[in-house]
């Protein structure tokens, strides 16, 4: 659906992006991972046609991305925004025409959206009383109210509690299962591993890692393992690391010298974990 070619962006001596490429497939959950000011924003303000690259290209569903493809994009920014002294109501509904609704459709579409989050009580209070929370609520709602193609979060879950947090990565698991596709900017590994099939990682402007998420933890296993194990002393918990060279079955030997297995699990590396090491090895080793 979205290919970015070897773009490359610059604003003034800095460069924002240096020769990136991504390929994001229709019907996917895709993250977009980095620290701050990797170029995560700079990429995604190029994939919505806010910003042109100062080479290579973005493209939309095989043609070269513009303006007029907003009415297919949903974007919700990290920088919030929304007019302070309209009514969630009013707020949500001038966004719908914006995105091309009638009216009759963007009525309907909030009140599905109001009854679906129990915020209908709200409708009509104004944007300036709200939590931050409740606004982050809105917020998402005038995002998706025009059921787009592509949905793109940057940081989606700022501001919300557990709960709500689970609530949002539930409506965009259920979005994503009626064939919208995702791309989900953010510094949540939980998020990632839940939602994402597929991720670049970016840093100082370059792409750094990227692939499928199964792939990529399976590329980083540790060899590290998590053992019960029963002794004279009583049920032992453990973890070991596999030795250079030595099979599961070699391990499993080694272990039961000391007592008999219980349970014996590999630990696989968390996104968070990859994240980290990439990052820092970026940092250590810059071309």
């Amino acid at each position: 659906m979205l290919s970015i070619s070897h773009v490359t962006k610059s604003f003034g001596s800095r460069r924002a992006l240096d020769d990136v490429s991504l390929t994001v497939d229709k019907g996917v959950v895709y993250g977009l991972l980095g620290p701050n000011g990797a170029g995560k924003t700079t990429l995604i303000r190029i994939a919505t046609g806010i910003t042109m690259p100062d080479s290579g290209s973005a493209m939309l569903n095989g043609h070269n991305i513009t303006l007029d493809d907003a009415i297919s994009i949903g974007y919700m920014p990290e920088e919030r925004g929304m007019y302070k002294k309209l009514t969630c109501a009013d707020q949500i509904i001038y966004m719908a025409r914006l995105k091309g609704l009638t009216a009759k459709q963007a009525y309907q579409q909030l009140d599905f959206w109001l009854n679906r989050f129990a915020i209908r009580e709200w409708k009509y209070k104004k944007i300036e009383e709200l939590s931050k929370g409740m606004a982050q609520k809105i917020q998402f709602i005038q995002t998706v109210i025009h059921q787009p193609e592509l949905l793109i979060l940057d940081e989606p879950l700022s501001g919300f509690d557990p709960v709500n947090a689970e609530l949002i990565r539930n409506e965009i698991k259920r979005l994503n299962s009626e064939g919208t596709t995702v791309i989900l900017s953010t510094h949540n590994m939980t998020s990632v591993e839940m939602l994402c099939q597929q991720i670049s990682l970016i840093d100082h402007g370059k792409i750094v890692l990227q692939g499928n998420v199964n792939d990529i933890r399976q590329q980083h296993r540790t060899g590290r393992f998590r053992v019960s194990l029963q002794t004279e002393n009583g049920i032992q918990q453990t973890e070991v690391i596999r030795q250079e060279g030595e099979s599961n079955n070699r391990l499993v030997e080694r272990l039961a010298h000391q007592g008999q297995i219980l349970s014996f699990e590999e630990v696989m590396p968390s996104m968070e974990d990859i994240f980290i090491n990439t990052v820092s090895k970026s940092a250590t080793n810059p071309e």
